[in-house]
């Protein structure tokens, strides 16, 4: 046992479901209801962003004729398994993610005025905070029992124009989701050891 599962406050089960035994999944199996669709987004909107903007915007994409259409966008490694998974979550930013600060932070509404006027400083806050609620989703995927596979081989310009051409989003990821198939894992690859990485001042 690691002293990662020593430490813990969650059972070794889950520490192992969620981190230590997870793997990116590359084909799929079973199939991922509407209820648990919805509960993969009740868990992420629980991990922390700046201010609490979450301005993280999932598009699950389901039926056939929506899959076509991403997967025309996709790397062609990334096309057949896509085309396969159980559900396909197209995650995007809100580049407006700002205007919705009253429901959001009510309570320091001065703050926005930072925002308001730097389109830089926005769109970077909401970037941001979408990738870190990205990681907050894949989680929630694997708290579900599912694996995840996420992918960053598309064209996402494309995408963004196929699925959201009023603006406003802007897409960064897909994620295949399901349970793993036999085949779902290739060969483990190597992560970097504590010494390599961390450093105490």
């Amino acid at each position: 046992m690691s002293i990662a599962h020593e430490e813990a406050a969650l059972d070794a089960t889950a520490v192992d479901a969620l981190f230590v035994e997870a793997r990116t999944a590359n084909s799929f199996t079973g199939e991922v209801t509407e209820a648990q669709a919805q509960a993969i987004y009740e868990l992420t909107k629980f991990g922390p962003t700046a201010f609490n903007n979450q301005p993280l915007r999932i598009t699950y994409v389901r039926s056939p004729e929506a899959r076509e259409r991403l997967v025309a966008h996709l790397s062609p490694g990334n096309q057949e398994k896509t085309r396969r998974a159980p559900l396909v979550a197209l995650l995007a930013f809100d580049t407006e993610w700002h205007e919705k600060w009253p429901e959001f932070l009510p309570v320091a509404l001065r703050a926005k005025a930072m925002f308001d006027g730097d389109e830089s400083l926005r769109y970077g806050t909401g970037r941001d905070n979408a990738h870190l609620q990205a990681g907050y989703f894949i989680l929630a995927v694997r708290a579900l029992g599912f694996a995840a596979g996420p992918m960053t081989g598309a064209d996402f310009d494309a995408i963004d124009a196929e699925f959201f051409p009023e603006g406003g989003r802007r897409s960064f990821l897909v994620v295949n989701i399901g349970l793993p198939a036999a085949d779902a894992f290739g060969p483990a690859k190597t992560k970097f050891a504590f010494e390599d990485v961390v450093e105490t001042l």
